[in-house]
């Protein structure tokens, strides 16, 4: 299979993401990811029902990834044989955004798994002085990552990033007694000190 990153939003494809898409015999997706595509789309299109049967597809299949396949997406389920196309990441988009380098940032999510691991994993890049680009989940976002800082007595920028890439997005950042405030369920955070 070819596991393809569609972007973190709207016209945020890669040349090879298109030519990819554009010369598959058969794509799969979610509802999210074919959407972002489908002007690209020339094949039969399925949405997909069991992401961990996704070995069971035919090998030349095209299977769509929402943002980067390797960071918190289906680029998890590639075996050595497989293909993965890059996608732009919202990390990538974020870091653009609020203006913060890139190589003393840290990685780490909490979309759609226990949060108490990334809560750890950032708790531990934040006392090794480093800036954080974080995925959240419902019970750790903004507040959470406020609190956190405040008990550790740390300064730092609270950013968020919703809806990037559509006419709605919106990119706003607060401070550690004030944090902003997700609208979206569809956002990232970033936490520049």
């Amino acid at each position: 299979m070819i596991i393809v990153g569609v972007g973190v939003g709207p016209k945020m494809l890669t040349q090879e993401a298109i030519e990819v898409i554009s010369n598959a015999p058969v794509v799969y997706g979610s509802r999210r990811s074919i959407e972002l595509v489908e002007e690209f789309i020339k094949c039969e299109s399925h949405l997909i029902k069991d992401y961990k049967n996704l070995h069971l597809l035919p090998d030349d299949a095209v299977i769509l990834s929402t943002g980067d396949p390797m960071f918190s997406g289906l680029g998890k389920f590639a075996t050595e044989n497989d293909r993965v196309v890059t996608g732009v990441s919202s990390i990538q988009a974020a870091c653009a955004r609020f203006h913060v380098e890139m190589s003393n940032l840290a990685l780490i999510t909490a979309h759609g798994r226990d949060p108490a691991p990334a809560k750890e994993a950032f708790v531990r890049e934040i006392s090794l002085g480093k800036n954080i680009f974080l995925l959240p989940a419902d019970s750790f976002g903004p507040k959470e990552v406020a609190l956190v800082l405040q008990e550790m007595d740390v300064d730092a920028r609270i950013c968020i990033y919703e809806d990037i890439g559509y006419p709605y997005e919106r990119a706003v950042c607060g401070t550690v007694a004030e944090p902003p405030e997700n609208r979206s369920d569809m956002y990232c955070i970033v936490i520049v000190r």
